[in-house]
């Protein structure tokens, strides 16, 4: 039987039943009798329910550590690094235009995804004649999960160019997505002589956590990683990249994170989540802004409530975190020159939720 019919059957059996027992009820002395009937009937089409829900749920594969049964949407590449003692190696995405107009853009990618999100983006930009350069940054995606390692934004914006310094490239456009933004503004800050432009999509760290939210250990963090599932991952992205929709091609994007708490070497990825949770609160680039110098596009959803911690505060401190609207306009004051682009109606995920009117101004800003 289909799924929906068989749904709509038990339900409309359920509104009968209950409106038979109502009757029932009313000849009843005994209210023990009435609760424990009630309790039976509420059990029964709560298991119907679930049963249903999980009936619906994707299929999600078991992913192991660096995905290698899960296929990007183009080649993929690696260079070998040796750090803090242990060989690793990095993922990257190369994709090359039929046309080439000389310029090269690196999409790097948020906390919890991988290069592979950047596929349509990719496409427009190779469209226009771009080269198009997606990493993987250690500890993600296909990438090496070290089993020690201290990370620093630094560090990943070493490991960043060092693919380009592979590929001999010398100039770049980097666009920053979520953590990726973090990424991206620390490397313009390493690396200012090879950034010709600089975008920020949706950054986190416009503003610095630290300073309202109580620290929280690395231990703890990935306690809470352990905990991890199908379930909590789509409830986690629908609340707080899509504000609280959803549309079935961002099931996708739940895929890999999914995936990976199904392998027995889940907790190798966990603890690298934790770790980089650690550096994410640890270290932030908000007062650095002002130093930047290449010409910069802020493009921010004006839905996006993004902040680490509110759970750990109050309702009144709540509120205060993650008000991308103010804290785009904020940043845009700090950048020298830089440009805002706001999308209404839009979150944490304008690439992929309007993906339409966030191509657009890119496109305009690189010309």
């Amino acid at each position: 039987m289909d799924i929906q019919l068989f749904s709509y059957s038990v339900t409309l059996r359920l509104r009968r039943s209950a409106a038979g027992m109502a009757l029932v009820f009313t000849s009843l002395k005994s209210a023990t009798m009435e609760m424990k009937f009630l309790r039976v009937l509420l059990a029964f089409a709560f298991s119907i329910t679930m049963a249903v829900s999980k009936a619906q749920a994707p299929a999600i594969p078991v992913l192991d550590t660096v995905l290698s049964n899960y296929e990007y949407p183009f080649p993929v590449h690696y260079i070998s690094l040796t750090i803090q003692k242990e060989k690793l190696r990095m993922a990257y995405m190369d994709v090359q235009p039929d046309k080439a107009n000389g310029h090269v853009v690196m999409l790097l990618h948020g906390k919890n995804f991988s290069g592979a999100y950047w596929r349509e983006t990719a496409k427009a930009l190779a469209a226009k004649g771009y080269r198009v350069i997606m990493p993987d940054q250690i500890g993600f995606g296909k990438s090496s999960k070290p089993h020690a390692i201290q990370y620093t934004f630094q560090l990943l914006a070493q490991n960043t160019k060092a693919i380009l310094d592979t590929l001999g490239i010398k100039k770049v456009c980097v666009l920053g997505h979520s953590m990726g933004g973090m990424v991206a503004t620390r490397f313009t800050l390493m690396y200012p002589e090879m950034v010709e432009k600089f975008i920020l999509e949706d950054p986190i760290g416009l503003e610095d956590w630290k300073v309202k939210v109580p620290y929280q250990s690395v231990e703890k963090w990935y306690s809470n990683e352990l905990k991890q599932n199908y379930d909590s991952v789509k409830k986690y992205q629908m609340q707080s990249y899509y504000h609280g929709t959803w549309k079935p091609e961002y099931d996708e994007w739940v895929t890999i994170p999914a995936g990976w708490t199904k392998d027995p070497n889940y907790p190798i990825v966990a603890w690298n989540s934790a770790l980089t949770y650690d550096m994410i609160f640890t270290q932030p680039v908000c007062y650095e802004f002002q130093n930047i110098k290449a010409p910069t596009l802020l493009i921010i959803g004006l839905l996006d409530k993004t902040a680490l911690g509110k759970n750990l505060v109050t309702e009144d401190v709540r509120k205060t975190l993650g008000n991308y609207s103010e804290l785009g306009k904020i940043t845009q004051q700090k950048i020298s020159g830089s440009k805002l682009v706001e999308l209404e109606g839009v979150g944490h995920l304008p690439h992929i939720e309007a993906f339409d009117r966030f191509i657009g101004p890119l496109l305009e800003f690189l010309k």
